[in-house]
């Protein structure tokens, strides 16, 4: 392994963050909008609140292992760099763990939405029946 190889992760790591950024970004506007509403919330919008909740909480988890990723990976280019190939491969081999943990966390959170989603189609549903 050559210094360029932990370097091919860094456009994705970067994309990565970015995305995970974005949506953080969406969920805080959401919960803001839903807090600010007039009247009393329904047991609905508590529920989506407390759900909105939890998005973020994981959001934060996929974030930091994600820097945790991107600071390793470097740490890796550093010691190759050195020419302490020993530490560069297990410094890389230790980003790609912290990666795909930080791409775990965004399945459970795509998961967590998806559930969100359901219960609003249900609530819709109700009205409508």
């Amino acid at each position: 392994m050559d210094l360029t190889t932990p370097a091919l992760l860094f456009p994705a790591i970067s994309l990565l963050l970015l995305a995970y950024t974005s949506r953080f970004v969406v969920l805080t506007n959401v919960i803001r909008q839903l807090a600010a509403m007039p009247d009393a919330p329904s047991d609905l919008v508590a529920r989506q609140i407390d759900n909105l909740g939890g998005r973020l909480r994981i959001i934060k988890w996929m974030q930091g292992l994600g820097v945790a990723s991107f600071i390793c990976c470097s740490l890796s280019m550093l010691f190759l760099f050195l020419g302490s190939r020993t530490a560069g491969h297990w410094a890389f081999g230790i980003s790609l763990g912290l990666l795909v943990a930080s791409l775990v966390c965004s399945l459970l959170e795509v998961q967590r939405s998806t559930h969100a989603i359901e219960v609003e189609i249900q609530a819709f549903r109700d009205r409508v029946s």
